[in-house]
């Protein structure tokens, strides 16, 4: 008795959910087996009304959709989609069609679909497409805090609260490293002679300046002409980094 095929394991419950929707059932099952392989829940539609309908019951990370289907076509669906306030209207596109005049594609374009695939297609081709869609419109993650900033060959760690030339450690003294520390947290910003005095008998607004010329002859090669802690006229102190 010959092996059975091995069977792929189900979607992953968090994986994308596509939609797809074309008029021929042939295909729309065809696309539903091969995405389903590549790890995707696919839901189907035969129409435009029955895709709006799959819309308002579930939410979906992509619809695929064809052009050329009987009553609202593919562009129009895109069009009334892409007018739509909410989440409706941002869900990403790709659009299937045989046609591939250019004019056809800008148009799809215009509507604001976010690709544009034409038949005959490579099943391989068709889920690169949808995984490029779906890697552009994860939400970029917020910036972390910055915790070293590079300047020529210096590197200040914010964390420890050290500055090295290349491999050596510079000696700073606590309030070199405050200031130093102020500075790269806003750096290329202006940073105010007052936040730059801090608090207690050593916060005199009046030795900041010759703080920052101490700090100067340890970090610029001309402290007279400074390239990285540079003085804003009348409000304080800045610091450019490399980015």
């Amino acid at each position: 008795m010959p092996d059975e095929p091995a069977r792929r394991p189900p979607p992953a419950d968090d994986a994308a959910h596509l939609l797809v929707v074309d008029d021929d059932r042939r295909l729309r099952a065809l696309l539903s087996r091969y995405l389903t392989d590549q790890g995707y829940r696919v839901t189907t539609a035969g129409s435009a009304a029955e895709a709006a309908a799959c819309l308002k019951s579930l939410a979906f990370d992509l619809i695929v959709l064809d052009v050329m289907m009987p009553g609202e076509n593919g562009f129009d669906f895109a069009a009334r989609l892409r007018a739509e306030t909410g989440d409706l209207g941002l869900v990403p596109i790709l659009m299937l069609t045989a046609k591939t005049d250019a004019e056809d594609r800008v148009r799809g374009f215009e509507l604001g679909v976010d690709d544009y695939l034409g038949k005959p297609y490579e099943p391989r081709e068709l889920a690169l497409r949808v995984a490029s869609i779906l890697r552009r419109a994860q939400p970029k993650a917020a910036p972390g805090p910055v915790t070293q900033v590079r300047f020529s060959d210096f590197c200040f760690d914010l964390d420890r609260g050290e500055l090295r030339q290349r491999d050596e450690v510079v000696r700073l003294t606590d309030r070199e490293r405050e200031m130093l520390r102020l500075l790269a947290e806003h750096a290329g910003e202006t940073v105010p002679r007052e936040a730059l005095a801090g608090s207690g008998a050593a916060g005199n607004e009046r030795t900041v300046d010759v703080q920052v010329n101490r700090l100067r002859r340890k970090i610029e090669r001309d402290p007279a002409n400074p390239l990285h802690l540079q003085t804003a006229r009348g409000a304080g102190y800045r610091l450019l980094i490399d980015r």
